[in-house]
């Protein structure tokens, strides 16, 4: 089981929230009553994993590749609490999501990069880092996210210090993202690179910056009700905007980096969980490019929304399908292996 499955519930949850963003409440509600489904049976798989195969999940932990992978359970319990906050109104449901989300980013931040730093045997640049990596800022940014709007709904004492949670958690994964994306970009250049290397969560190199810029402009919304943020207007219009290029810059060079893997090398297209990875960016593309419009004004850009949630929506059903189709092999070769024992 990938240690990324959670991306599942991440996908699921930006999906329902640019949905409901753009008024489709048919599909936001159904993606939501799925993500209620999905979130719990995840956790039973991985703590039934933790008993019976707990060696090869702390393997995966201390893996530099599968690692980071664990940070999509910090970004589903952060959307799914987003989800209860503007679908179901719910505060004290969004309250102990981010509870649950902080504990885990807490947990995963310090025990994997301080396990990550003092291994004693270490792969290569080329062997050890992919868009996977990215995760952890994707983590810290839905913690930012999930602040920012639990902010607006709540008065003193709590309004300033989680804008202030935001506002720090904004900046951390901005400058989280920096780090990494220096060496995935160094990686990508500078070694040799094959399709196989060319895994779904490079994706995850646009869609770390789309939710930096979702945050940033929850940020931009919430300036009348914190002063400190107010005397920070230019600098957050600034970034997010400059997230928002970054992450849009991303697009043709992914899509023309999977038409060479594809297309030129004929690497086989078929379901892995890590594709989950490559939905996410398109929902949060949508969901952040709406909130970056009304934040700053930029009614010109109000096509591009409708359009990827399009698409988001398309991946999502395509992915899901996928993973139908790969759970019923994995069924019925059981129930083969199963028979032919007998």
């Amino acid at each position: 089981m990938s240690p990324a499955y959670f991306g599942l519930v991440m996908s699921t949850g930006i999906v329902s929230l640019a949905a409901h963003m753009l008024e489709y409440p048919v599909l936001s509600n159904t993606l939501f009553a799925l993500n209620l489904v999905f979130y719990p049976i995840l956790w039973s798989l991985y703590l039934l994993r933790l008993k019976r195969h707990g060696r090869a999940l702390w393997n995966d932990f201390s893996d530099h590749l599968r690692g980071p992978g664990f940070f999509t359970m910090v970004a589903a319990t952060s959307l799914l609490g987003s989800q209860f906050l503007l679908l179901a109104d719910s505060i004290p449901a969004a309250i102990a999501f981010w509870v649950l989300a902080l504990v885990l980013w807490l947990g995963l931040t310090y025990t994997l990069f301080t396990l990550l730093t003092v291994k004693e045997r270490k792969p290569g640049l080329d062997e050890g880092i992919n868009g996977g990596w990215l995760l952890a800022v994707v983590a810290t940014q839905s913690l930012a996210v999930l602040s920012s709007l639990l902010a607006t709904r709540i008065g003193q004492p709590g309004k300033l210090e989680l804008n202030f949670f935001a506002l720090s958690m904004w900046l951390w994964g901005g400058m989280l993202y920096i780090w990494m994306m220096s060496l995935i970009f160094y990686r990508y250049t500078f070694f040799r690179f094959s399709p196989a290397d060319l895994s779904p969560p490079y994706w995850i190199n646009m869609g770390a910056m789309a939710i930096s810029t979702l945050a940033g402009s929850l940020l931009i919304v919430n300036t009348g009700d914190a002063p400190f943020l107010e005397s920070l207007v230019p600098f957050l219009k600034g970034f997010t905007v400059f997230y928002w290029a970054t992450g849009t810059w991303w697009i043709p060079m992914l899509l023309v980096l999977g038409l060479w893997r594809h297309v030129y090398k004929r690497f086989p297209l078929s379901y892995d969980p890590l594709y989950w990875g490559a939905v996410f960016p398109l929902g949060m593309y949508a969901a952040c490019t709406h909130e970056m419009r009304l934040a700053l004004g930029f009614d010109f850009l109000a096509w591009l929304p409708s359009v990827f949630i399009v698409l988001a929506s398309v991946a999502w059903l395509a992915t899901f399908w996928g993973m139908l189709r790969s759970m019923h092999r994995v069924l019925f070769a059981e129930s083969t292996g199963r028979s032919a024992v007998r």
